[in-house]
C-alpha cells in the first residue's frame, strides 16, 4: 500500500464516521421530539368543542309487508283470447316482442273495457286462418263479452302496441294500433269504429316496426297528437342472413345490436281529422354520433311533464342503446337531454336492454321517479329527480329494488298503489325471449312469475320490498309476460291487473287484497284542453304528504292503463286539499269530492 492510498483510505473512513455521527444526532433529536410531544401540556379545549357528539346510527324498524292477493279470473271473466306470434322455428325477432293491451271505456258507459292486440301468422305461412285484435266489453262487474266484430275493431295485422285517446274531442276514445308494417287508426263514433289511417296520414313506413305509442298534446292546442316508438330496421331477409345461435341448441333470436336503429314518429294533430308528420323538425330524430345512422331502438314510451312547466316531455326506453329524454321547448320542438339528466345509461356508463317504462312520484314529494325494465342480468333502473330539476340519480340499489330484479327479464312495468295505502308500488311482467334458455343458462327460465314490489316508504330499511306469494296464487304463476296494464274492472275501488303473454293467453288478475283502505278517484273532462285531459295532474295534500297522479294512459310496454286516477288514503277519510293542474298547468281547486267514490271534474270553460 502506498502513502497516497493510505491517506485516501483515512479520508474515506473520516467521511463515513462524520455521516454516522450526523445520523445518530438526527435520530436523537427526533427521539427527544417524540418524548416532548407525548408529554406536552394539553391545551384547554374551547367550550363549544366539548358539546360535539358523534352522530348516532339511525336504526330503521323492519317493515312488515302486508298481505296481497291477486286471483287469475281470465277464463271466468270471459276472456278467451290467445296471442298468435307466427313462430314456426325460423326464430324471427318480432315473434318475441308482441302483446299490447289497453283498458278504456269505449262505449261511455262508465266501465273499463279491454282491448288485446294480436300479432299474426307470417304472410308466407300456409294453411293458417286469420287472427284478429279483440275488444271485450265490461258489464261493470268484471265480466267481459267479445264485441270485436260488432264494434268494427276486428283487425288482422302483425300488431304490437296500442294507444287510446279522443283525438277529435267528440267524447269517444279512438284507437291507434302499432304494427310490423303500416300502423292503423280507428275513429270511434258512438262505440262503432271505422279505420281512417290513410285519411289521417298516420300509417308510417310500410317497412317499419312500430312499438309503444301514445296520445299527447305536446303543443297545448287542445288536440291530441301522436307519439310512436319504432324498434329496429328489420326484415326477414336481414334476420335470416345472420346466423344467431345458442350453444348446443341451434338457431336463436338475434340481439337488437345486430340491427340498425330507427327514428320515432311524432304526428301533430291538425284539428281537422288529419295529422302532420313533424318527427324531423321537432328534434326527435336523433342520430348515432359515430355512424350518423338513426339512434333509437325504442320499446317503451313515457310522456310526462318532467319539470312541471305545463308542457309534456317524452322519455324513450331504448334496447341496447342509450335512453332518450326529450324536453319540450314550448315552441313545437324538443331538446334531447338524456345524458345531461342522467337517464341515458346505467351507473357505469353502459346502455342496457330497456323494455317497458313508467313514471311516478312514488315518494309523495316533488321528486319524479322513472322506472325502466331491463334485460336479464340487468337490474331494473329507478331514476329519481332532484325535485323539479332535470337531474336524476339511479336509486335502484339504495331503494332495494335493484338486487331482486337482476335475474328477471322484465317487459311491462307499472307504478300503482296496489293496497291503497297512499304509496305507489311497482309491478313488473317478466318472461324470457328464448324458450330453451334454461338449457344454457340454469338461472334463467322462459316463463317467469310477475313481481310486485311494495313501497315501504323511506322510513324503513329498503324502500321497495318484494312481495312473497304462495304457490298457486295469481302472482306466483310463471308467464311469458309482455304487456301490463291496470284498471278497476269491478268498481270496488282497487286496481286490477292484466299481463299479456307472447304466443299464449293473457292473465287477468283481480285484486282481492284483504286490506280495505279508503281512496279518491277522479275522472277529468277537458273543455279548453283535450277532452280526455291527458297530461293533467291531480295533486292531493294530506298533512306532510303530497299525492300526485298524472292522467296518462301510456305506460308500461305496448300498453295503456285506464284514464281515471286513483289515490289511496290508507285508513284516513279526509284530506287537506285537492288541486287539478290541467295540461297547460292551469290550477283548479276542487272542493266537491267524495271519499271512496269516483268524482267527475270538468274543466271550466274560462279561467
Amino acid at each position: 500500500m502506498t502513502e497516497d492510498s493510505s491517506v485516501q483510505d483515512e479520508a474515506i473512513i473520516g467521511r463515513a464516521l462524520r455521516r454516522s455521527l450526523l445520523v445518530l444526532g438526527i435520530v436523537a433529536v427526533i427521539g427527544a421530539g417524540m418524548v416532548w410531544w407525548a408529554n406536552r401540556p394539553k391545551p384547554e379545549l374551547p367550550e363549544h368543542t366539548r358539546a360535539v357528539a358523534l352522530p348516532k346510527i339511525r336504526e330503521t324498524p323492519p317493515a312488515e309487508i302486508p298481505s296481497f292477493s291477486f286471483t287469475n279470473i281470465t277464463e271466468a271473466a270471459g276472456i278467451d283470447f290467445v296471442h298468435e306470434n307466427g313462430a314456426t322455428g325460423d326464430k324471427l325477432l318480432p315473434e318475441t316482442m308482441g302483446g299490447g293491451c289497453a283498458f278504456f271505456d269505449y262505449d261511455q258507459d262508465g266501465d273499463q273495457d279491454l282491448l288485446l292486440v294480436n300479432s299474426s301468422h307470417w304472410p308466407w305461412a300456409k294453411d293458417v286462418g286469420p287472427t284478429t285484435t279483440r275488444l271485450y266489453a265490461n258489464d261493470g262487474t268484471g265480466k267481459f263479452t267479445d264485441v270485436s266484430q260488432e264494434s268494427g275493431l276486428s283487425l288482422s295485422c302483425y300488431g304490437m302496441g296500442v294507444a287510446v285517446g279522443d283525438y277529435d274531442n267528440d267524447g269517444y276514445r279512438d284507437v291507434f294500433i302499432s304494427a310490423i308494417g303500416e300502423n292503423c287508426l280507428f275513429k270511434n263514433s258512438n262505440g262503432k269504429f271505422t279505420e281512417v289511417t290513410k285519411q289521417a296520414k298516420v300509417a308510417g313506413d310500410a317497412t317499419a316496426w312500430s312499438t309503444s305509442c301514445g296520445w299527447i298534446d305536446f303543443d297545448n292546442d287542445g288536440f291530441l297528437d301522436l307519439i310512436v316508438g319504432n324498434y329496429v330496421a328489420w326484415s326477414k331477409e336481414i334476420d335470416l342472413a345472420q346466423d344467431f345461435r345458442l350453444t348446443g341448441i341451434g338457431r336463436a333470436y338475434g340481439p337488437p345490436f345486430s340491427f340498425e336503429g330507427t327514428f320515432p314518429y311524432l304526428y301533430r294533430n291538425n284539428g281537422d281529422g288529419t295529422f302532420s308528420d313533424v318527427s324531423s323538425p321537432s328534434g326527435l330524430q336523433q342520430k348515432n354520433l359515430i355512424t350518423s345512422a338513426p339512434l333509437a331502438k325504442t320499446l317503451g314510451v313515457a310522456p310526462v311533464d318532467a319539470n312541471r312547466d305545463g308542457w309534456i316531455d317524452i322519455f324513450l326506453a331504448n334496447d341496447t342503446v342509450r335512453n332518450l329524454l326529450f324536453v319540450n321547448r314550448q315552441d313545437g320542438t324538443f331538446e334531447e337531454q338524456g345524458i345531461e339528466a342522467g337517464v341515458a345509461f346505467d351507473a357505469t356508463g353502459k346502455a342496457r336492454g330497456a323494455m317497458g317504462i313508467d313514471t311516478g312520484c312514488f315518494r309523495n314529494d316533488d321528486c319524479l321517479g322513472v322506472a325502466v325494465a331491463n334485460f336479464a342480468n340487468e337490474m331494473t333502473a329507478l331514476y329519481v329527480s332532484a325535485g323539479k330539476e332535470l337531474v336524476f340519480t339511479d336509486d335502484a340499489i339504495p331503494s332495494g329494488l335493484g338486487p331482486p330484479t337482476r335475474g328477471d327479464l322484465a317487459f311491462g312495468l307499472l307504478f300503482l298503489d296496489a293496497d291503497q295505502d297512499g304509496r305507489l308500488d311497482l309491478f313488473a311482467a317478466n318472461g324470457h325471449i328464448e324458450n330453451d334458455i334454461n338449457l344454457v343458462q340454469k338461472s334463467q327460465h322462459y316463463r317467469q312469475p310477475p313481481r310486485l314490489f311494495w313501497n315501504a316508504g323511506m322510513e324503513s330499511g329498503d324502500e321497495f320490498l318484494a312481495v312473497e306469494v304462495e304457490d298457486g296464487a295469481g302472482l306466483a304463476t310463471p308467464l311469458v309476460g309482455r304487456g301490463a296494464a291496470y284498471a278497476d274492472i269491478d268498481s270496488d275501488g282497487d286496481l286490477d291487473l292484466l299481463v299479456t303473454q307472447v304466443g299464449d293467453a293473457p292473465a287477468l288478475l283481480r285484486n282481492e287484497t284483504p286490506q280495505k283502505h279508503h281512496y279518491l278517484r277522479f275522472r277529468l273532462v277537458g273543455t279548453r284542453c283535450n277532452r280526455d285531459a291527458i297530461g293533467a295532474r291531480v295533486v292531493v295534500m294530506q298533512g306532510d304528504r303530497t299525492f300526485e297522479r298524472q292522467v296518462m294512459p301510456t305506460r308500461s310496454y305496448l300498453s295503456q292503463v285506464e284514464l281515471p286516477v286513483t289515490i289511496g288514503l290508507g285508513d284516513d277519510r279526509s284530506v287537506d286539499g285537492v288541486t287539478v293542474y290541467w295540461p297547460d298547468g292551469t290550477p283548479q281547486v276542487i272542493t266537491d269530492f267524495a271519499i271512496d267514490e269516483t268524482t267527475i271534474v270538468t274543466q271550466p270553460l274560462s279561467e
